[in-house]
């Protein structure tokens, strides 16, 4: 595995005083980039492969036609599924404040696509009113219209919650109930529900369906077959997984990388 710097050059185009700048990288599957924060905003897009990205408040996946976005100074980490083609553009955080306080992920449109993609070109100073500058305001006035979509795991601060949702995570397939974990806590059901609502701001069984459809986007990106997905993750068939899946993210999972 590559054990380069995360983002080798990164340093030159985070702290430059534009409103955007935009940087390409490649990474090999599996590749982790540690720990690491910027003082700008970063929006983080794959032209190929999934970017499942870690922070404090939890966890996302990225899948193509789909983008995070993160505050400036957010600290996070990067994993990539497969090969990643990335495709980065940095909000100086002036220009940040009129978009999310809050990590989100961002549905990507044709026309957004090519705005990063040309910004990737532009690395020389430029006017505000030239032709660079306007293709920078126009992504920035798109980044700010753009729907936001559910593709985040929150996670808990709760020390017994915590431990509940690892364990969800590393066997997503698990169908331990909210009344079995209560019984493994010595608490009762009651009181995991109310856990998870005041911690994630889901139920028990949004959160662990959440878990789930997170993990088989992964898995799906590493090319996995919808039927030995679904199974893995305790679903009774591929239809059932499908309708959930579809029911979620609003197309079926053998369509969802094909938009």
């Amino acid at each position: 595995m590559d054990k380069s710097p995360p983002f080798p050059d990164y340093h030159d185009y985070d702290r430059r005083e534009r409103p955007v700048t935009a940087m390409a990288k490649d990474f090999p599957p599996d590749y982790r980039t540690g720990p690491h924060q910027h003082p700008s905003g970063q929006l983080v897009y794959a032209l190929y492969g999934v970017v499942v990205a870690h922070t404090e408040m939890g966890r996302w996946v990225v899948p193509p036609t789909r983008a995070l976005w993160m505050p400036p100074s957010v600290r996070h980490e990067l994993r990539m599924v497969g090969a990643v083609r990335m495709r980065t553009a940095y909000i100086h955080a002036e220009a940040s404040r009129q978009l999310p306080p809050h990590c989100s992920v961002m549905a990507i449109s044709p026309l957004l696509r090519e705005l990063i993609l040309a910004a990737i070109d532009i690395q020389g100073p430029y006017d505000e009113d030239s032709r660079n500058g306007r293709v920078m305001r126009l992504l920035l006035d798109e980044l700010r219209q753009l729907p936001t979509l559910p593709l985040r795991l929150p996670r808990p601060a709760e020390p017994r919650l915590q431990a509940v949702c690892e364990a969800i995570v590393a066997a997503p397939d698990d169908k331990t109930t909210a009344q079995g974990w209560a019984h493994r806590l010595g608490v009762d059901a009651k009181t995991v529900h109310r856990l998870f609502v005041r911690e994630t701001g889901m139920t028990f069984g949004q959160w662990r369906q959440q878990a789930r459809l997170l993990a088989a986007l992964e898995r799906l990106a590493e090319g996995a077959k919808i039927l030995d997905v679904a199974l893995e993750l305790g679903y009774a068939s591929p239809s059932a997984f499908s309708t959930m899946f579809k029911r979620q993210f609003g197309v079926a999972p053998s369509a969802f990388f094909d938009q």
